[in-house]
């Protein structure tokens, strides 16, 4: 009886091991980014419609119509708030909550998603945040003040504090997130945080740069980690080289997210691919992107596609709509767009013309 027991025991234990194994349990849909309101960062504020934009009812329409649940939605801080501890800009939060709006109506999540690298752009001179000009005071009250006015929508998901930080001179990351935390904490209790990693959220290296982040509080628990993974040989996702020469293999984003994967199983946190993107002219990136896609249902980690917004048509890595033919990437992402526990559905009929490659690539993959 007793060796019942513990071996009833051991069985519990080993099945609480197995099932933690696995990064999280996240079954948020892969989502895109709709740019363009990050557009014109040598234009700060620079005019709307001109030097940036936002997406519109037609590209929100769009991506809804092909699967897309979340929608990533970048802006500047400059833009909404032209000096540190300013007055917020009502035209710029209008135009947001229209986003927000649009989007609740097509039953779509929404991330906000700060751009500015860990600085603010002003008198043409950027300003790190923590340093005298920018402090960490008025990043607090920035996000403190958005939390507050998107408290009310409901498909609001998440607030990401701010994409790619990098070379921080001294004022760590980890400080300024945490102050941003803070202050989101003050007035709203129940949305995610997402926190990016220092060195442009580099995944191969992210125990480097940010194990710190593990250390990060949030009294309701909601922080998600944000890494973004090219798979290019400078890791930028410019893709300026062919497939041979930037030394790319069918795995080689596997390769390269697996570090952030692991470190989130250790630390028993929830992450998120921020960005992540192929060019549609080799279907051999296709396939790339098709085993990243694989791996990551496999450790229910989410994501959202790098890019798409109608100022980037001619972007090889958009997934934008050009004359009314869908991208070849856009077939891969449906294959993974309600992944759980590594199962996928089978793609909606598409109702705008295929592309040449991306037809080579579907009969390749089902050879």
């Amino acid at each position: 009886m007793g060796a019942m027991k513990n071996r009833a025991i051991l069985f519990i234990l080993c099945s609480i091991l197995f099932f933690t194994a696995k990064a999280q349990k996240n079954y948020l849909p892969l989502g895109v980014h709709l740019c363009g309101g990050e557009f014109g960062e040598n234009k700060i504020p620079g005019i709307r419609g001109i030097d940036y934009v936002y997406p519109n009812s037609k590209e929100i329409a769009y991506f809804a119509l092909k699967g897309f649940k979340v929608v990533n939605v970048p802006f500047r801080w400059e833009r909404i708030q032209h000096i540190p501890g300013g007055a917020l800009e009502r035209d710029e939060i209008n135009e947001l909550k229209e986003i927000v709006m649009e989007c609740s109506e097509r039953g779509m999540k929404v991330i906000l998603s700060m751009h500015n690298f860990g600085r603010f752009k002003m008198y043409g001179h950027e300003y790190i945040i923590g340093c005298p000009q920018v402090t960490r005071e008025h990043y607090k009250a920035i996000w403190k003040e958005l939390a507050a006015t998107f408290a009310q929508y409901r498909n609001v998901y998440a607030f990401n504090i701010m994409s790619e930080p990098h070379d921080m001179m001294g004022y760590t990351w980890a400080s300024s997130a945490q102050w941003a935390i803070d202050g989101i904490r003050e007035v709203e209790k129940t949305k995610n945080i997402i926190v990016a990693g220092d060195d442009y959220s580099n995944p191969i290296e992210w125990s480097k740069y940010n194990d710190n982040l593990k250390y990060l509080k949030d009294p309701s628990n909601k922080i998600i980690y944000d890494a973004h993974c090219y798979f290019d040989s400078d890791r930028s996702g410019r893709y300026n080289n062919e497939y041979t020469y930037d030394g790319a293999y069918e795995n080689i984003g596997v390769d390269r997210v697996r570090p952030f994967v692991e470190w989130l199983k250790r630390n028993n946190k929830k992450g998120i691919i921020g960005e992540f993107g192929v060019p549609s002219y080799d279907n051999r990136w296709l396939k790339v992107l098709d085993n990243f896609l694989a791996y990551l249902s496999e450790e229910n980690v989410t994501g959202n596609y790098w890019a798409a917004g109608s100022w980037w048509y001619n972007y090889s890595l958009s997934i934008q709509p050009v004359y009314g033919t869908d991208k070849p990437q856009i077939f891969v992402l449906q294959k993974y767009m309600y992944a759980k526990n590594n199962t996928t559905v089978t793609r909606t009929k598409n109702t705008l013309a295929e592309t040449s490659a991306n037809r080579n690539y579907l009969m390749a993959s089902n050879k």
